[in-house]
């Protein structure tokens, strides 16, 4: 009984088996059959009906997301890529490893056909890197620039059907914002010049010519090694944070979403120290904007919408740019109506249209910083809140900035020949940059480094108390002079009108021509009435000479008479 129930099963096992294989051979050969008998269309056309139709079956959904949609990059697929490179599990056996090199950090991501599991509000997701090839196309780098593919590299992204909503709507969204975080995070700074030849370069939307060059920018500054005044610096680090916060609250509001820095101050105090490490904060790349390389406002405008977003704009010693010169005295007024016959040139309002004109809303969470070393030159129009919202004097170093650069150089927190330096710094100008030099200089015994640099603040203590004597030894000299002069000219002005014959008059109209230099004033007086008197005289002279031809004339005539 046990044997029949065995060999039932036995031959029951081998028609199926024998079945599946017939159906299997049948199927290769009505396969190789289709292939020889229809058309390639045909075939495509009935393995598609053949998915749909699985597809109906089931209850997934699969979304393709492609590399590239037309010639741009997508920008979901580069948001999956990102976030998924940083989720790489310990159990998978391939990885691929890569780094251009202008990147700081090593780039690892996944082999194609790994399956990757996501969850979100308790939804199973599921991804597929998986490539096809194509012809060749032409498409466009992250820089501007192009470049040709072979092939198109895709992630099918599978979930049930009910969830569609929830994964274009919520999801997606969602990977997005994670993947900007994490490339902030991961960025390498790039630092740009308009130097216009050659380089690594971004190109406008309109010409597609170069207008930006660079590098990358691996400067070291941060908020912690700044020497500045601690209640100046916790300020900006409070204003830039709101700053970059409050994106809906400008849109509200309906403002562009920008700010404005002025830093202002001596040569070496460290402002462009303060715009790296706002850069190195924020992972904003940074503009510098050379003027006297820019010829008109068009190229001006060029330049600035060129700039990404989540930049800073950097314009140094902008006092040195005449048309940003105060307008109110009359030789900075002079300047600036001779430089306006020209037609290449950048202008006043060339630059205010795009810090609050219609040009300043053409990106997001920019910041622009104007720097110069005397904020009493520039023009206040461009010094109003909208423009330059937030003015930072870097002065000369302070006690707490020296304490700063003492703890970045000599890793002192504290030591008792601060007392005397710190007195020594409130009476002595000395920009930070002069007290860094003055440390690194030094040798390994701290006594010995804080020494020479009281022995540096007497010596510059007496060079500046002697330069004050000077100046005011000549300033009370020149007084003098003028005092003198002034007797002189009153002198000899006062002899000259003895000898002339000179209205009021004409003499208030005289010193009135010259009323903003009083001694041009006098000199032009005393000139108008030695022509007066040198006048005068010839008149007198002529008058002379006719009354003596008279006298002759009468004579001859009484001889006659005789």
């Amino acid at each position: 009984m046990e044997s029949f129930s065995s060999g039932s099963e036995m031959s029951w096992g081998t028609a199926i088996f024998s079945t599946v294989g017939s159906l299997v051979a049948a199927m290769m050969v009505f396969r190789s059959m289709a292939y020889n008998l229809f058309p390639k269309e045909v075939l495509e056309y009935f393995n598609a009906s053949i998915k749909h139709y699985i597809a109906r079956l089931t209850f997934r959904l699969t979304l393709v997301i492609d590399e590239y949609e037309g010639l741009e990059m997508n920008e979901v697929y580069e948001a999956a890529e990102l976030v998924f490179a940083s989720r790489i599990s310990t159990g998978l056996t391939r990885l691929r490893v890569s780094k251009p090199e202008k990147q700081k950090e090593f780039s690892v991501l996944r082999e194609t056909n790994t399956e990757i599991v996501d969850k979100f509000n308790r939804v199973e997701l599921r991804w597929v890197p998986s490539f096809r090839k194509v012809d060749t196309m032409k498409v466009k780098q992250e820089v501007g620039e192009s470049s040709y593919i072979g092939k198109i590299r895709y992630f099918e992204l599978s979930f049930h059907k009910n969830h569609k909503d929830m994964v274009i709507n919520s999801y997606l969204p969602h990977l997005i914002e994670v993947a900007k975080s994490l490339k902030q995070q991961k960025k390498t700074l790039i630092l740009f010049t308009n130097s216009g030849k050659g380089g690594y370069s971004y190109y406008d939307y309109d010409s597609r010519q170069r207008v930006w060059t660079s590098v990358n920018l691996d400067h070291p500054a941060t908020f912690e090694t700044l020497a500045m005044e601690s209640r100046i610096k916790h300020a900006v680090l409070d204003d830039v944070d709101q700053f970059v916060k409050r994106r809906d609250y400008y849109r509200r509001v309906g403002k562009a979403w920008k700010r404005g820095y002025l830093l202002y101050g001596p040569p070496g105090t460290g402002k462009s120290s303060l715009v790296a490490a706002m850069a190195n904060y924020l992972k904003f790349d940074i503009y510098d904007l050379e003027l006297t390389a820019v010829h008109s406002n068009s190229e001006l405008r060029k330049l600035l919408v060129a700039t990404g977003n989540r930049s800073i704009l950097v314009v140094e010693d902008i006092d040195c740019s005449i048309g940003f010169h105060h307008r109110s005295t009359k030789a900075n007024q002079g300047l600036i109506n001779a430089r306006k016959k020209k037609r290449d040139e950048v202008t006043l309002s060339g630059m205010l249209n795009f810090l609050d004109g219609l040009w300043s809303s053409c990106g997001d969470e920019r910041i622009i910083v104007f720097m110069t070393n005397r904020k009493e030159k520039l023009d206040p129009a461009l010094l109003r809140p909208g423009r330059m919202d937030f003015h930072v004097m870097m002065s000369y170093c302070t006690p707490c900035g020296f304490r700063q650069l003492s703890s970045n150089y000599l890793g002192l927190g504290d030591h008792f020949l601060f007392r005397d330096i710190e007195d020594l710094l409130i009476t002595a100008e000395i920009t930070p940059a002069e007290v860094a030099e003055q440390l690194l200089r030094g040798g390994v015994d701290t006594n010995d480094v804080l020494r020479h640099f009281i022995e540096f603040l007497k010596e510059k203590k007496e060079d500046m108390e002697l330069k004050a004597k000077k100046i005011r030894t000549k300033k009370a000299k020149k007084k003098i002079e003028g005092k003198l002069d002034e007797k002189v000219l009153f002198k000899e002005i006062k002899d000259l009108i003895r000898s002339t014959k000179v209205t009021t008059a004409e003499m208030v109209h005289q010193l009135l021509m010259n009323e903003d230099n009083p001694t041009n004033a006098f000199m032009n007086l005393i000139e108008f009435l030695k022509v007066n008197k040198r006048q005068t005289e010839d008149l007198e002279t002529a008058a002379s000479t006719e009354e003596d031809s008279d006298f002759l004339l009468s004579s001859e005539d009484s001889e006659i008479e005789l």
